[in-house]
């Protein structure tokens, strides 16, 4: 082992794949794995039908399965968990010890070709990848399963993109996303916020355009939904958050789906008055931040563009604490080069606790402000800012559907900023 990361805040592949199917109402996800590793993928994970933090089914192999196999304990496993739980999807999810041993999970999974419910296997052993390689894969996963074309919808637009486990808002968010695109007389697949997520990705199909929100994760989802069902995919890079990047936004979707421009412009009309006017409540108040951003960049990318181009905050430093490929980020860099700031922030890529702190300490005597995770806060005492919690892990206070995003979600991230103590 050449690197050890100290609190690290991104786990292993099985556990983004437990993220997916468990955010699934009636989704069960049920683990062929050691019991260490079944109670570690879950530590993160708030699952929708279960409860989060308890009650997975799992094999909870040792080592006689891991010498002789683990067949008949996944056949057990598996009968057990559709006896017992009322699910909706059943995902078998193979974790290191069995994905060493090489299972043959289909294999077991013939047996269960006349149960009335879906069941699929998905290889997410933890050393395959991180909780991102385990979201995509999961999700692709599913999406084949599941998916079907009847008759497009051209109202209809799946929403994908960011990880349920590393959006601390995550219900709200999407809540905001939804209010929004009904004004425009669109619906929105989320998956993982509504009792109906499994007939949503049933009809996703359907949908007439996909939304990816990431500015580098599902490409192969991208692909697989215009190969299969001709569906087209606006990548829309960060979560768009405050009046201007809504704007854009709602623009860009009513040019790719031909929407009433009129209709368009009176939404946005709209919502920014209403925003606007809270704001001007505000101007008293104001106080202009030198800011540092730690967080996933769906996140980083959206609220550096309000603070900085709604708001005339001056950032100093962004670091980007998912797994972005080396390829990938020089557009991150681009995105955030644009600004409107002449002061350029400096980029960053890490997710190592320590390795964050020693970066941001470097802004000592200059940063009045920092947004990030818990992990940050006591960062935060050292350069005598203040502190706002914009990212996961999210391990001091409790969230239902507070919003970070939208309009709606922008007003309560400012209320946070200025609420300090």
């Amino acid at each position: 082992m050449n690197k050890c990361t100290e609190r690290p805040r991104i786990l292993c592949s099985l556990n983004g794949a437990v993220d997916v199917i468990g955010n699934l109402y009636k989704g069960i996800p049920i683990l062929h794995a050691g019991p260490g590793c079944s109670m570690q993928a879950s530590v993160q994970t708030n699952l929708y039908y279960l409860g989060g933090y308890h009650g997975l089914p799992s094999s909870n192999t040792y080592e006689k399965e891991v010498v002789f196999g683990g067949a008949d304990r996944r056949s057990e496993t598996i009968k057990g968990s559709i006896e017992v739980m009322d699910g909706g999807l059943y995902a078998v999810l193979t974790g290191c010890t069995m994905g060493i041993n090489g299972d043959d999970v289909n294999a077991v999974l013939k047996e269960f070709e006349d149960s009335p419910y879906p069941l699929i296997s998905i290889d997410v052993a933890g050393f395959k990848g991180d909780t991102y390689y385990g979201y995509q894969a999961a999700l692709i996963e599913v999406v084949m399963k599941l998916a079907e074309k009847t008759q497009t919808d051209e109202k209809l637009i799946n929403f994908y993109g960011q990880v349920p486990s590393q959006d601390m808002t995550l219900r709200g968010d999407l809540e905001e996303l939804e209010r929004i695109f009904g004004k425009l007389g669109l619906k929105l697949n989320t998956f993982f916020i509504r009792r109906d997520g499994i007939e949503q990705l049933k009809n996703s199909g359907n949908a007439a355009m996909n939304i990816n929100i990431s500015p580098w994760l599902n490409k192969d989802l991208d692909a697989y939904y215009e190969k299969s069902f001709a569906i087209p995919t606006l990548r829309y890079p960060g979560m768009p958050i405050g009046p201007t990047a809504v704007g854009d936004f709602i623009r860009k979707v009513a040019e790719r789906l031909a929407l009433d421009k009129d209709l368009a412009e009176q939404v946005i009309a709209e919502e920014q008055r209403y925003v606007y006017e809270y704001f001007d409540s505000l101007m008293g108040n104001f106080e202009r931040h030198r800011y540092i951003l730690v967080g996933e960049s769906n996140f980083v990318l959206g609220i550096a563009r309000f603070l900085t181009n709604d708001h005339g905050h001056i950032p100093l430093a962004a670091i980007l604490t998912d797994s972005v490929p080396e390829e990938a980020r020089p557009e991150i860099e681009t995105q955030i080069e644009a600004l409107e700031c002449d002061r350029k922030a400096d980029v960053y890529f890490e997710n190592d606790a320590y390795l964050v702190e020693k970066l941001a300490l470097k802004y000592q005597g200059r940063a009045t402000l920092l947004l990030g995770s818990t992990y940050e806060k006591n960062i935060a005492r050292e350069l005598d800012a203040f502190f706002v919690t914009v990212s996961a892990p999210c391990l001091d206070k409790e969230i239902l559907n507070k919003s970070h995003i939208g309009i709606k979600g922008c007003i309560s991230l400012e209320e946070d900023m200025y609420n300090h103590y």
